[in-house]
């Protein structure tokens, strides 16, 4: 999967970059190719690399339930 995202990564900036080439050379098509460059980070890159990075984590740990609980718990000590 790293591969993958690595791969993929270097696909959109070289899309993009190339997208800033033909705009500097004045052909209408590189803000389309830019835009597409962007659809795909946001799209297609980024929920990848969520997935990879949060694949075996549990949620539970990225919430603020605990905190909440403490922090209700202090209150009730303080009233």
């Amino acid at each position: 999967m790293k591969i993958v995202l690595i791969t993929i990564l270097i696909l959109v900036l070289g899309t993009i970059s190339y997208g800033f080439y033909l705009k500097n050379t004045g052909d209408p098509n590189g803000e389309i190719t830019i835009g597409i460059g962007v659809l795909a980070i946001a799209f297609v890159l980024m929920p990848l690399f969520i997935y990879h990075r949060y694949r075996n984590k549990n949620i539970k740990d990225f919430t603020f339930d605990k905190y909440r609980k403490d922090l209700e718990e202090h209150n009730k000590k303080n009233s």
